[in-house]
């Protein structure tokens, strides 16, 4: 089973211009880009792509023309923009969802509601026709997931609507909560609150390059020119053939001889609580034959170092392992099936070869078996042969 994926290498950054840039040179349609631009009504806006070398590599570069303008934007004129627009729906709810989430943010910067937050830089034309434009970018070119790099904020100063302030911005900040960043030694600020809101909505996962054939690659570069390296993002557009996904997550163990089970019950139970994607325990024996656990944490790189004060909180030990490893997991998806006592939520799974199976959650069920006083495999049954019955009718 192929699917068409893309990954955002942000080195140095993203910026809506940048990511503009990647989308023409991997392949959208400029034209048909600026058709879409066209039917929001902005005041004589106009793309303009050309090509540019950053420190020795090309990569296109796309700016914005337009008329001056003096205009605060708040989110719903801006959604009515879109609304009637002749964007594809998909195109329109990518774009709204960017700056629902840009309201968001910018909302809790500054203490106020996303009905009354008023849009300065990110509600100007240029950056309204940047994320527009990438939303229609990226829907062009068939992607059916989008994995990013970690990404670079820089350092040093920048000079916003509101006075000066460090980098990141406030609402870039505040926007990047939950996605890994890259350290970097620039001084300059090289991802901007509509970068970082493009991507903070459009990506389905951040880390290393995944495993694609690669057909096409582009570059979209940003207006700064920097000193130790190239100011450009870079887009590779290939496919996947089979149904695995490929990540890296660390793995946590340690060994306990000294503690009670109820501790390393309470233990597990925080350590999922707090973000562990998997916790387990392995009976093992110690030194002088002593019967002991071996407590396995399962876990993404910005988790460890909370899981691990847990860790050695919760149950006193004196070492930690640690080490990255890859994972490969099957692609899943949102289920709900209707059973003879209610809904019950699962996991569509696709393995090797495109074989699907339905796994019904087991809150839903544990909940029905308790109310209705039926078995739990019975439960469990039903869901499954409702799944099958969904499926046949489809």
């Amino acid at each position: 089973m192929r699917m068409k994926i893309a990954y955002l290498d942000c080195s140095s950054g993203i910026s809506g211009d940048m990511l503009l840039g990647a989308l023409v040179d991997a392949g959208a349609d400029l034209a048909s880009i600026q058709h879409g631009i066209d039917s929001l009504g902005l005041p004589s806006c106009r793309l303009e792509a050309r090509e540019v070398k950053k420190k020795g590599f090309r990569a296109v570069k796309v700016d914005v023309v337009h008329e001056p303008e003096h205009k605060h934007r708040h989110l719903h004129h801006i959604t009515d923009m879109i609304d009637a627009s002749c964007l594809t729906a998909a195109q329109k709810d990518l774009a709204k969802r960017i700056f629902t989430r840009l309201g968001e943010a910018e909302a809790k910067v500054h203490g106020t509601t996303i009905q009354k937050v008023h849009f300065h830089e990110v509600g100007a034309v240029d950056s309204i026709a940047d994320i527009v434009g990438s939303a229609i970018g990226l829907d062009m070119l068939g992607l059916q997931r989008l994995v990013c790099s970690a990404v670079p904020t820089g350092g040093g100063y920048v000079e916003i609507a509101h006075g000066r302030v460090s980098v990141p911005a406030p609402a870039t900040a505040e926007l990047l909560q939950g996605v890994p960043i890259a350290p970097s030694a620039v001084q300059a600020e090289l991802t901007t609150p509509t970068g970082a809101a493009i991507v903070a909505t459009a990506a389905a996962s951040f880390g290393p390059l995944p495993a694609m054939r690669i057909e096409r690659i582009g570059y979209g570069a940003g207006t700064r020119d920097l000193e130790t390296q190239a100011n450009l993002v870079r887009l590779i557009v290939g496919q996947t053939e089979d149904a695995v996904d490929v990540d890296q997550v660390w793995m946590l163990e340690t060994n306990l001889d000294d503690v009670s089970g109820e501790i390393v019950g309470y233990a597990a139970a925080r350590l999922m609580d707090a973000g562990a994607l998997d916790v387990y325990t392995t009976a093992i024996q110690m030194k002088k034959n002593r019967p002991a656990v071996m407590l396995s944490v399962i876990c993404r790189a910005d988790d460890v170092p909370r899981l691990e004060e847990i860790i050695f909180r919760e149950t006193a030990t004196l070492g930690i392992r640690r080490w990255p490893a890859g994972r490969h997991t099957l692609r899943r998806e949102a289920c709900r099936v209707e059973t003879p006592w209610g809904p019950v939520a699962g996991k569509l799974a696709a393995g090797p070869g495109g074989a699907v199976r339905f796994s019904p959650e087991y809150e839903d069920c544990r909940q029905i078996a308790g109310e209705r006083d039926v078995p739990l495999a019975e439960v469990y049954q039903a869901a499954r042969d409702a799944y099958r019955g969904q499926n046949e009718v489809g």
